[in-house]
């Protein structure tokens, strides 16, 4: 069973972080539109639960996210709580289509605010990027300010974009700098080339997917970086891996489909739902300090920190491991 209220110190910082967090792009109408309303609530569930550590970004509903999470901390102590945000993108009206934030055709986000994220990873967008998250959020400082997707922009968040998040965190104005990012070669040059104190890596350390052991992760472990890891469900293959189901965003393939049923009858032979096994899977990693949650409704934040109760025994993880379904140098729960 997981000590989920548990915290641990990010990097060589003096900031501790829940083991257990909440992840707001869901809250910002990805995929699907949601009112202020239900998002607040969700958030506002999750505190009451003992949540205390939320990350959010400018580009989660084009602002909307961090506006709810706003309104849902409200009246409580900013020490209380941990708060990250990311830069690299500002909003603007007139902002061209971002390409990587459609599929299909469609965006990812619905029924968002018109100002578009515009690409900025120079000194200055990114001291305005946060002083416009802080007026959306409504506090004073971040505790954590990561680069936020710098795939096709390595050169500029390494320098300019870098030097503005290590200026930011020497005046004292925040405690922990890193990068946001689902995609793992960029990010882990970064940890060599930069003195990150955390990242943030979504999808590429999970029960289907642990490519982030072949750079990212030996990378941290070497530079004593600290790992937040979300998309433990793999956009939801590994809570039901039906027809249908979506891996990184879109439907899901018939061979991570397979992999993913294979995944799962595993977990029944020892009476444990996937899922379980999903979310509690990353936090054996020495480097990995904290999981997010991505509920987006108020059952799937219970349903969650169900999951987190559950006993799962040792023997499922070295079977996983025996029948080639898990890499066979992860580290396991004990």
């Amino acid at each position: 069973m997981i000590d989920w209220k548990g915290t641990v110190r990010i990097g060589s910082t003096d900031l501790l972080v829940p083991r257990i967090g909440l992840g707001t792009a869901s809250l910002g109408n990805f995929l699907e539109p949601m009112t202020d309303v239900e998002a607040i609530a969700v958030i506002r569930r999750a505190l009451e639960a003992g949540i205390r550590y939320i990350d959010t970004a400018p580009l989660y509903g084009h602002g909307l996210a961090e506006q709810r999470v706003g309104h849902a901390i409200v009246g409580l102590s900013r020490s209380e709580l941990v708060v990250s945000t990311k830069v690299g993108r500002l909003l603007r009206e007139g902002a061209p289509r971002d390409e990587s934030q459609y599929h299909l055709g469609e965006p990812f986000y619905r029924d968002v605010p018109s100002a578009g994220p515009v690409w900025d990873f120079s000194e200055n967008g990114i001291r305005t990027s946060v002083a416009e998250s802080e007026l959306r959020v409504g506090v004073d400082r971040f505790d954590i300010l990561h680069l936020h997707d710098p795939d096709e922009h390595f050169t500029e968040a390494s320098t300019t974009g870098y030097k503005a998040l290590d200026a930011i965190r020497r005046e004292g104005s925040v405690t922990a700098i890193g990068a946001g990012m689902n995609r793992t070669p960029v990010q882990a040059e970064l940890v060599r080339h930069c003195d990150l104190d955390v990242v943030l890596v979504a999808g590429r350390y999970t029960l289907l997917d642990q490519s982030a052991m072949d750079d990212l992760l030996p990378a941290c472990v070497e530079r004593g970086v600290s790992v937040v890891i979300g998309g433990v469900f793999n956009s939801g293959v590994l809570v039901e891996p039906s027809a249908g189901a979506r891996f990184d965003y879109v439907p899901a393939s018939a061979e991570v489909l397979e992999r993913a049923r294979l995944l799962q009858q595993v977990c029944r032979r020892h009476g444990v739902s996937l899922a379980a096994a999903a979310l509690q899977f990353p936090l054996a990693h020495p480097r990995v300090c904290s999981v997010l949650l991505g509920p987006r409704s108020i059952a799937e934040l219970e349903t969650s920190l169900g999951l987190l109760e559950v006993d799962i025994p040792p023997t499922l993880w070295r079977d996983l491991i025996e029948e080639g379904l898990l890499r066979d140098d992860v580290p396991i729960p004990e």
